[in-house]
């Protein structure tokens, strides 16, 4: 029966075809509208490392002053100063720990013929690499010795090594970055997180670095810094001086394996402010966080108000398209008196005419389901040309959102379908014979 079904709505449906058009088109309109916004919202709030993410946690604490607190006490700095990531570097009691800040400089490219490149940097620890399950194509992240001895060793990501080396094995080779040599142990891959979440505080969706190199590189002057830096009282003369102040730029993760991995970590953070405070910091009340990577993204916004704000309207837009589905799909069942009054004088059933009417109205849903896709594909490229590189790599429409299309195409039109195909069934088939 399902198959006739299929046959008697496809016949139904051409014969009214300009009535079955329009609500193809409405309902093809909000869920376009619906899926741009939620494509959005999804691909924003995905679990970018979803195998670890309860493993990984960002550390806060608040060195801030005590009589104008950060973000109006509500949270901890977003930063440590480079003391207090120095201090928990040193203290080596994480499972794997990594501290970090933005770079930038120069390559001098060996071939002559290659003009300096100016380049974004990350400035990090050995365990970055396997912390943040970074892929490689050549070699790997340099060693903890590494770090130690603060060696001039760098990787660099894939289209650098490209530029400079043609795409071939570069490990090995010396590259002269900001005057000084640096010897080349590591090509990454494409690796584009999204989010970003191991550094949100330049932007979230930002692209990944060019290169990488030791965490000390920045203390030694031998890389250039950037990224943000927020200071609560003068830092003093030259970066000596800098260094040992209360501003904070530097970013601190570290991997805990266990609940209670997490739990003798914080109780580590709250003894080391303790023995801090001894020492006239952290004047404020104790406020010691580990955020993993979900909650430190929801914790930073990363999924924007106005964003949520435009998914809420495109789903009203949705209903306002449903209802007048509901209209148009009143408007045809309702035309349709007199075979249906016909039909029930021969023995249909109420039953079988409601399941007819409501396969009808879900063949119109996923032509308006498909038709959905092909707009919300040209909404997702509208929104990409608009934001730009902010939005790249968010602007795609995966399998499982086709598929949510689809299916909300398909209940939407169903729920439409309900009471015009009640009130269709309800026609007394009398009163149609007698105006025959």
């Amino acid at each position: 029966m399902f198959n006739y079904y299929l046959k008697i709505a496809w016949i139904s449906i051409l014969r009214h075809w300009g009535l079955s058009l329009l609500m193809i088109c409405a309902i093809g309109l909000g869920i376009g509208a619906a899926m741009t916004t939620i494509t959005v919202n999804y691909l924003m709030s995905a679990d970018p490392i979803p195998h670890k993410s309860k493993q990984l946690y960002y550390v806060q604490l608040d060195s801030w002053d005590v009589n104008d607190p950060f973000d109006e006490g509500l949270n901890p700095p977003d930063q440590l100063t480079f003391t207090d990531t120095t201090n928990l570097l040193n203290a080596q009691k994480a499972f794997r720990q990594n501290a970090q800040a933005q770079a930038n400089g120069v390559i001098e490219p060996n071939d002559p013929e290659l003009l300096p490149m100016s380049v974004s940097g990350r400035a990090n620890t050995a365990d970055f690499f396997t912390m943040f399950d970074v892929p490689f194509i050549y070699g790997s992240g340099w060693t903890h010795q590494a770090d130690v001895n603060k060696e001039q060793v760098i990787v660099l990501n894939k289209v650098t090594n490209d530029k400079l080396f043609g795409g071939e094995d570069s490990v090995g080779q010396t590259i002269k970055l900001d005057g000084n040599v640096f010897k080349i142990v590591g090509v990454i891959d494409q690796w584009q997180p999204k989010p970003r979440f191991y550094d949100i505080t330049t932007g979230a969706f930002n692209d990944s670095e060019d290169i990488f190199v030791p965490f000390s590189m920045i203390a030694e002057q031998k890389i250039g810094r950037s990224g943000n830096t927020n200071c609560w009282k003068p830092s003093g003369d030259g970066f000596s001086a800098f260094l040992v102040s209360e501003c904070i730029w530097t970013q601190f993760w570290v991997e805990l394996k266990t609940q209670q991995d997490k739990e003798e970590y914080l109780t580590f953070l709250n003894a080391y402010v303790e023995e801090q405070k001894a020492y006239g910091r952290f004047l404020r009340p104790m406020d010691n966080r580990l955020s993993n990577v979900m909650q430190w993204l929801e914790n930073q916004e990363v999924v924007a108000d106005d964003a949520k704000m435009m998914m809420a309207m495109s789903f009203m837009f949705l209903i306002v398209c449903l209802l007048n589905t509901v209209g148009l799909l009143l408007a045809k069942f309702l035309g349709k008196a007199p075979e249906i009054g016909l039909r029930q004088a021969l023995g249909a059933s109420r039953a079988t005419l409601f399941s007819q009417y409501i396969i009808e109205s879900a063949c119109i849903g996923l032509a308006g389901g498909l038709l959905g896709l092909v707009l919300a594909y040209l909404g997702l490229i509208g929104v990409e040309s608009l934001y730009g590189d902010y939005m790249q790599g968010l602007a795609t429409l995966d399998s499982t959102m086709m598929i949510l299309a689809l299916v909300l195409a398909l209940i939407s039109s169903i729920v439409s379908g309900i009471y015009p195909t009640w009130r269709a069934c309800n026609i007394q088939p009398a009163q149609q014979l007698k105006s025959q």
